[in-house]
């Protein structure tokens, strides 16, 4: 049986959402029990909230990007041919069209990396985000998406907190790059054993 695709990992989601918020609650109880003033009590407030703002910040994305290179480097070691990688936001996706398989990595389960098939990926397209009526007609977002084992995968191509007009060049650069991705897998699934 193989195994099931999971895009989170839910101890980790919430060991780096809470664990900091813990630390930082026992550090005030410290501060408060044992030092109620002096730089002990400075360094008990102020430290701990500085650290987890910058883990919630710099940390958590530097974890999925090291865990990235790495399952790259793991890939090359067994002859996985890289022929496109695509770094989404909180997924990389790589391709190999010669194997007709597919790495993929998500951000809120760095631990664990998939190398699959492509047979296993029941479907593939191109989500162009559009919405609206006439003038207001637009897209804050296009992705190409795909279902392993029943689970729906989505990678942005473009994302945006405005909405840009459907001939705007990042909404068309957005959807290039997600129908060459969506052709890459199609490719490889036609050439999955």
């Amino acid at each position: 049986m193989e195994e099931k695709i999971k895009k989170i990992n839910i101890v980790y989601l919430l060991g780096s959402i809470f664990a900091p918020i813990l630390i930082c609650l026992v550090c005030f109880a410290i501060s408060a029990k044992f030092f109620p003033k002096g730089t002990g009590a400075v360094i008990l407030i102020m430290v701990p909230p500085a650290i987890a703002f910058v883990w919630w910040t710099f940390g958590l994305s530097m974890v999925f990007k090291n865990r990235t290179k790495n399952f790259e480097k793991e890939l090359d070691g067994m002859k996985f041919n890289r022929n496109q990688t695509f770094y989404g936001k909180g997924k990389t996706v790589i391709i190999d069209l010669e194997q007709g398989k597919l790495g993929i990595i998500f951000f809120w389960n760095p631990f664990k990396t998939y190398i699959l098939p492509a047979s296993r990926i029941e479907k593939a397209w191109v989500d162009d985000g559009k919405g609206g009526a006439g003038f207001l007609e637009g897209s804050s977002r296009v992705s190409f998406l795909f279902i392993v084992d029943g689970i729906k995968v989505r990678v942005d191509t473009f994302t945006s907190n405005q909405r840009f007009r459907m001939d705007s060049n990042y909404i068309l650069t957005g959807i290039s790059k997600a129908d060459m991705m969506v052709k890459m897998i199609e490719e490889a699934r036609s050439k999955s054993k």
